[in-house]
């Protein structure tokens, strides 16, 4: 349902009853300016608070008689500088709280308090208790509400529901995803039974491995893998090389191998030439036949790896799903730094068409066999 039309960025939908005046942005400005204010606070590294109020229940005949009171009781603890307008026009009006003093939780709490307040006042408490208030602080921070905990797509609605490109490319690129698998995983069926056999009677353990990743717009999924380490392994060591080269190095070029340790002593033999080729990954191919990654796209990342993440880090995984291969891993590949992996990713998302993505497939084995290094 639209409710108002769409207007330039400096002006506002504005509504007259009564004497009383009351100004929202409508969807497509709101969400430019939260974007204009996400990129302040990856500069400024000053967060904000976006509140939402669902009102979807309520958009009856008599939604403007609602809107007027919400606007009037919202009047009363909203700044100049506050953002407000339509969130999403089917029903749920959003507010940027710019330049907060504090984002503690005392300091929420007591914004929930006003609001609770007001609107208590200005609404029949049937009306009321029809309404879902959320927050959601940018960045994240500890306790704020988030997508398995880990990632709050919320801040994003402009990225999180636009796709790369339109319906029926965008369907054009999974079918190519489902036939490029399936003929993959018929074409390599010979060297994925000699593979999974070298796996099985070289060391003990299952033949393969099961990792949790974060997908398109923050979602787990299993991803799999031919098993290269030994059983009972410590994830502690990795953990430490991807600190030193997310935190400490990302602004310089570190050992080949990048998000796989060079000389890794947890690795078994036969799987140090698995991985040098690559073809450890190929049980990707039925992550990509489940919809959860796609031929091409950003590499899937470990959870503790986003907890080291810059705010800007974070936009490689949106609108776009995981891919086996990508932009990156044919570009730079293991010489490239980590900001400069990330950057090649969003420049993926920015720049996508099924053309590209051909490309980079027929890149793939020159970068696999003729690279320096492993994806």
């Amino acid at each position: 349902m639209k409710l108002f039309p769409s207007t330039p960025i400096s002006a506002r939908v504005s509504v007259r009853k009564n004497e009383y005046r009351y100004t929202f942005y409508d969807e497509t400005n709101f969400q430019r300016l939260l974007g204009i204010e996400r990129r302040r606070t990856e500069r400024s590294k000053k967060p904000f608070l976006l509140m939402l109020l669902d009102i979807s229940s309520l958009m009856t005949e008599e939604y403007k008689e609602i809107i007027f009171k919400l606007e009037s009781s919202l009047s009363g603890i909203l700044r100049e500088t506050d953002i407000r307008g339509w969130y999403d026009e089917r029903g749920v009006i959003g507010v940027v709280f710019t330049e907060m003093a504090s984002l503690e939780a005392p300091a929420i709490e007591e914004i929930f308090r006003k609001i609770h307040r007001l609107l208590n006042d200005k609404l029949p408490e049937i009306l009321f208790k029809k309404i879902a208030i959320s927050f959601h602080i940018y960045p994240e921070m500890q306790g704020s509400e988030s997508l398995n905990g880990l990632f709050n797509i919320k801040p994003y609605p402009d990225l999180a529901e636009r796709r790369m490109g339109n319906k029926l490319t965008m369907t054009v690129k999974r079918l190519i995803d489902v036939a490029g698998s399936f003929i993959a995983i018929l074409l390599f069926s010979p060297v994925l039974a000699v593979i999974a056999a070298a796996v099985k009677l070289t060391s003990e353990g299952p033949v393969f491995f099961k990792q949790e990743r974060l997908g398109l717009n923050g979602k787990t999924f299993k991803l799999y893998k031919f098993r290269t380490m030994y059983l009972n392994n410590d994830p502690g060591k990795h953990k430490d090389y991807i600190r030193k080269y997310i935190g400490e190095q990302k602004n310089a070029a570190v050992e080949p191998g990048v998000f796989k340790l060079k000389n890794d002593l947890r690795i078994t033999p036969v799987s140090k030439f698995l991985r040098k080729i690559s073809f450890d990954e190929l049980p990707q191919l039925i992550n990509v036949l489940k919809g959860e990654m796609s031929l091409v796209g950003p590499r899937p990342p470990i959870h503790y790896e986003c907890d080291l993440y810059d705010i800007w880090h974070r936009r490689r995984l949106l609108s776009c799903k995981p891919g086996i291969t990508g932009l990156w891993q044919v570009t730079g590949r293991s010489r490239t730094t980590f900001d400069e992996m990330v950057r090649l990713d969003l420049e993926y998302i920015n720049k996508w068409s099924l053309w590209l993505d051909l490309k980079i497939i027929l890149k793939t084995p020159k970068a696999v066999f003729g690279g320096e290094g492993a994806f």
